[in-house]
């Protein structure tokens, strides 16, 4: 859901750079593993992918990986919390330098459909592995799960009650804008034929469409 400025400078699109023990941070062969863990969650599932196929992704054998990493888990609780804290700081972000309602619903939605235009590994896995995530991560993540989308519905309910929006219920139109956008990540193609801001564009006018948004003053 998901995350958005420049969301291709955020940690998970960071791309590991393979060198010799003594030339790599431990940071940045941190990172190159939480990357590696990603496109395997991905492509086989977090079930099916074991610590071994992670450390043969990045070239680390037996024991070694886990002076980076405790376990699988610790990586799919990082990548799936992080990407809620991304999404979050993104909208938190968006609708900063404007008090105009119309405006901060559409550069929140903009900013959503760009961080899963441009993030889908993580959407996927975050909507796919929840059920695979042991507490206390899971409801670290799906608190933050439920503070989205509350910024949405309480941004929908101000526009309600100052008469620039008319909606029965500000909780399903949310509902509503926030799956459109995260569909976006199991079919949006760079080379297609709408950009990444083109696209948000038209979300943004979806969503405004949504909410009955109606023209300012």
């Amino acid at each position: 859901m998901v995350v958005v400025r420049a969301v291709e400078d955020g940690p998970y699109e960071r791309p590991h750079r393979p060198a010799g023990p003594d030339k790599a941070s431990s940071g940045d062969r941190r990172a190159g593993i939480r990357l590696a863990a990603l496109r395997l969650f991905a492509e086989q599932g977090y079930r099916s992918t074991t610590m071994t196929d992670i450390g043969a992704a990045v070239g680390i054998r037996g024991p070694s990986l886990y002076k980076h990493v405790a376990s699988k888990h610790e990586l799919l609780a990082e990548i799936m919390i992080g990407t809620m804290e991304q999404l979050i700081a993104d909208n938190i972000a968006a609708v900063t330098g404007t008090d105009e309602v119309r405006e901060q619903l559409r550069r929140s939605v903009e900013a959503h459909i760009r961080y899963h235009a441009r993030h889908r590994l993580e959407a996927f896995v975050g909507n796919r592995e929840i059920g695979n995530l042991e507490q206390p991560d899971q409801g670290r993540v799906l608190s933050r799960r439920s503070e989205y989308e509350r910024r949405y519905r309480e941004l929908i309910e101000r526009g309600a009650a100052e008469g620039a929006f008319d909606v029965r219920s500000a909780r399903i139109a949310s509902y509503s804008i926030l799956d459109m956008g995260i569909g976006v990540a199991s079919w949006f193609n760079e080379g297609g034929e709408f950009s990444v801001d083109q696209l948000a564009y038209q979300y943004g006018d979806i969503a405004l469409r949504i909410v009955n948004a109606r023209p300012s003053a």
